[in-house]
């Protein structure tokens, strides 16, 4: 494939990389495909080993004196890059939210029943939002669904880190838990 071909894809690519006719120095620091250092050469020759090659002319770093440009096969280059990106994306942790939700005129058994599962999704390793929904009137009393989550915290805390305390959110007061480092259990 000739230069010229090359440049018909398109000389500066719209991931911001400058190559081939695209790049404006007269002079230029070329690395090889190989590392294999050419050192300080002009444009037209540098442009000329990598259609020798058959590879593409990529400029590295445009702001040193001189510029430095590398002979590589641009293609296979960004390929290895999306499949880097790929991988690393895959190799993330989700990380699962679980809501357990109560009222503000709860009973106590229905609390130790609700906190039960709340126990059971930190231990499967799931942050929990507890949430107490106001109805109507309730709404003026904020501090009776503080005072639930408060009742609930002692129940929990030995396996899970308090990340935020309760507070108002429209309708409901939330808390937000997640699950203690099994080195912090130990």
């Amino acid at each position: 494939m000739s230069r010229q071909q090359r440049n018909t894809k398109g000389t500066k690519k719209g991931d911001g990389v400058i190559m081939n006719d695209a790049i404006r120095a007269r002079e230029l620091r070329v690395i090889g495909d190989n590392k294999e250092q050419y050192g300080i050469i002009s444009k037209e020759d540098a442009l000329t080993l990598a259609e020798e090659q058959g590879l593409d002319l990529v400029l590295v770093s445009p702001d040193a004196k001189p510029p430095v440009a590398k002979i590589m096969d641009y293609g296979k280059h960004k390929y290895q890059i999306e499949k880097k990106k790929k991988e690393a994306k895959k190799n993330q942790k989700k990380i699962e939210v679980k809501e357990v939700k109560f009222s503000c005129k709860i009973a106590d058994n229905d609390i130790a029943y609700k906190v039960k599962h709340a126990r059971e999704f930190l231990e499967k390793g799931k942050h929990v939002k507890l949430r107490v929904f106001l109805r109507g009137r309730e709404m003026a009393t904020p501090e009776q669904g503080v005072e639930v989550l408060n009742r609930v915290w002692p129940m929990i805390e030995d396996v899970a880190n308090l990340e935020s305390a309760p507070h108002q959110e429209g309708r409901f007061i939330n808390m937000y838990v997640t699950p203690k480092k099994d080195k912090e259990k130990k």
